[in-house]
């Protein structure tokens, strides 16, 4: 039986792989995770995530928290992340980390940590957006500097960073797949004279609006027809559903840093 503490877990995701965990034989609750100032500090993480009581209390020490934990589920913010896995580092506990917002400093110290221990770290953890990157990829190769390509991701007007993980990993695995760095050819915003659009940029596009779970779309324009790839989030269970099977992988891999490419056998 896997031991699992969640952090975030009076968060939206948090609830979720909650419930997934309650659902799953293979992998237990034994700690919940939250920040200091949040109202749900004691309370029972069961009653909090509307599956009954489990006898787990929410806590805001991660120490307390993942006592006798195997893994910890982590999706709250890149700060806390990087908190927690230093202390998942120190305790020997594997992580499963869905935050977004990563960059810059905080992103390599994140893979530095992760890289330590065993740690699954992915923008989404959807079966269906795994598929789509590995596919997306492969279409990128097969049409080449033929097509422009373009992501529009969509999400609810909650969220806070842009564009999502997720459209930027699918930006990422496409200009690699045609040669190219998306830290060069990443245009995320077009207003005014602009010009003539280049052969080698990647348009990266936000909508924000009331609820939508998350919706992505890669579209490959070429001269007289395009080819679209779209990826529709009806809810969020996809991403906790996946994040717990990442857990259960994770446990019994050797030390590193891998994505759920690795977890679903994609590579």
């Amino acid at each position: 039986m896997i031991r699992a503490v969640v952090a975030g877990a009076a968060g939206r995701m948090g609830k979720r792989i909650i419930h997934m965990i309650h659902q799953n034989q293979g992998i237990e609750l034994v700690g919940a995770l939250e920040r200091s100032s949040h109202p749900d500090l004691g309370k029972d993480a069961g009653a909090v995530a509307g599956i009954g009581e489990v006898g787990v209390p929410v806590s805001d020490s991660i120490r307390s928290a993942a006592s006798g934990a195997d893994v910890i589920i982590d999706f709250t913010t890149p700060e806390a992340t990087i908190e927690n896995l230093r202390i998942a580092s120190d305790q020997g506990l594997a992580a499963v980390i869905g935050t977004t917002g990563l960059a810059g400093a905080l992103l390599d110290e994140a893979r530095n940590l992760g890289a330590r221990i065993r740690c699954v770290m992915a923008p989404n953890m959807s079966v269906g957006v795994n598929v789509m990157f590995k596919v997306a990829s492969e279409l990128a190769r097969v049409l080449g500097n033929d097509y422009d390509m373009e992501i529009l991701e969509v999400h609810h007007r909650m969220k806070k960073d842009a564009p999502s993980g997720t459209a930027m990993k699918l930006a990422q695995v496409v200009a690699e797949a045609v040669g190219r760095d998306i830290r060069k050819v990443g245009i995320y915003e077009r207003k005014g004279m602009i010009g003539q659009r280049s052969d080698q940029e990647i348009g990266i596009q936000t909508w924000r609006a009331g609820d939508i779970t998350g919706e992505h779309t890669i579209m490959f324009g070429g001269i007289g027809e395009r080819l679209e790839l779209t990826h529709r989030a009806h809810n969020r269970d996809n991403f906790a559903r996946g994040a717990v099977r990442a857990a259960l992988w994770v446990v019994g891999q050797p030390e590193g840093l891998y994505d759920m490419q690795d977890v679903l056998g994609l590579k």
